[in-house]
Parts: C-alpha cells; structure tokens; sequence
C-alpha cells in the first residue's frame, strides 16, 4: 500500500512525463526562426525546474519514498543513480548524437573543448557525492546507531535518542538526494550554455526520447 507522499508523487510523475512526451512532438521537428528553438529549450528548463521544486518538496516529508521509487517500473529504477539519472550519462547522448550523425554534428573544436572540461568537472561532482551516500551507509551501521535500536527494542528511554538519531538519518539522506539533483541539474546548464538554441533542442529531445521509451519499455516488461 502507498503512502500519501508515494500518491501524491506517483500522480505528478506520471503527470509529468506526460507533458515531456507532448514536448518530445515538437522538439523533433525542424524549425526556421531562432526564436522558436529558444522557446522550447526555456520551457524544457521550466519543465525539470518544476520536476525538481516538487520532488524536494515531497522528499522533505518522506525522503525513503525517492530511494525505493514505487512510481517506477523496476526497468527505470534498474538505472538510478541517488535518486535520478547519472549525470554523465548525458555526456554519452552527446558523443552518440555526434557519431551517429543524429545531431550535434556542427558542434565547433571550441565547444567540444568546453563540453569536455564541463564532463570532468561532472564526474568530480559525482564522486563527491558517491563518497557522501557511502559515509551515509557506513553510519547507518554505527555502533551508536545500533545502541539506540537496542534501547528502543529493550525500553531504558532510548526512544528519544533513537528519533533523534533516526532523524538524523533522514536528514542526511535528503541532503545526498539534493546533492545529486543539483549535479544534474548543474550538467543540463552547463551543457546548454555551450550550446546554441538549435543544439540545445537536439540534446533535450535525445534526453527526453530516452527518458519517455525507457518508461514505456518498462511497462511493457
């Protein structure tokens, strides 16, 4: 049985990849004025600003539902990483795009450069916050962690030690998610600032195809 936070949030998710999928109709389509690619790419932008306004939102009341995603099919969970997708794997649609001759193909000697320092900076930020959700693991097995559910289990008047342990928990937990969102969101603005309105729409539609048949395969699984 869902909890009112996993509803709720199973709700605007299904929502909200519904409305990427109407944005996916046009981002494919070619255009002739600047300004119309431009318009697509501020409202992709608004469109996962808003995915992540909600998702904090909720995670601040029961951060556990975004470890253990039940608005997920077990397909798209199988490709999590803290919560949301890998950020370097953004990267690989870049790379994809141009070798296959599928966009991305007027990228200048400059941009490459660009993008290239803007991909190692990334996988630092990622392994900052690898090394964050691992000292979060290590001390959900602390030894005083392990004391507080003994005085919980066994009475004494640990339970409010334990609450306030817990807590703490959670709180880190929120903190790793928002750590992870914040390097997604960091590699989708910095990659946008490299491109052009044109190439920025190439990518997003990349990203969004993906993100929309990865969901539909698994459903179908």
């Amino acid at each position: 049985m869902k909890t009112s936070i996993e509803e709720k949030f199973s709700e605007f998710y299904e929502k909200w990849v519904c409305q990427l999928e109407e944005y996916l109709r046009f981002l494919v389509q070619d255009y002739t004025h600047e300004s119309d690619y431009e318009n697509l790419v501020a409202k992709m932008t608004t469109h996962h600003k808003n995915y992540y306004k909600f998702k904090w939102a909720a995670a601040h009341e029961d951060v556990c539902a975004f470890f253990t995603p039940v608005w997920l099919t077990p397909f798209e969970n199988a490709y999590l990483w803290v919560t949301g997708w890998k950020p370097s794997a953004v990267f690989r649609f870049v790379d994809s795009l141009r070798l296959t001759g599928a966009g991305l193909v007027d990228l200048t000697e400059e941009q490459v450069k660009r993008i290239e320092g803007l991909k190692m900076k990334i996988k630092m930020e990622e392994e900052k916050v690898e090394r964050e959700m691992e000292r979060q693991q290590v001390g959900m097995a602390d030894r005083r962690m392990v004391e507080m559910v003994k005085l919980m289990r066994f009475g004494g008047g640990g339970d409010a030690m334990a609450v306030l342990g817990v807590k703490g928990l959670l709180s880190g937990l929120e903190r790793v998610m928002k750590m992870g969102d914040c390097v997604r969101l960091k590699t989708l603005k910095g990659l946008l600032d490299v491109m052009n309105p044109k190439q920025c729409v190439e990518l997003l539609a990349a990203q969004s195809m993906f993100h929309v048949q990865l969901r539909k395969w698994g459903k179908k699984l």
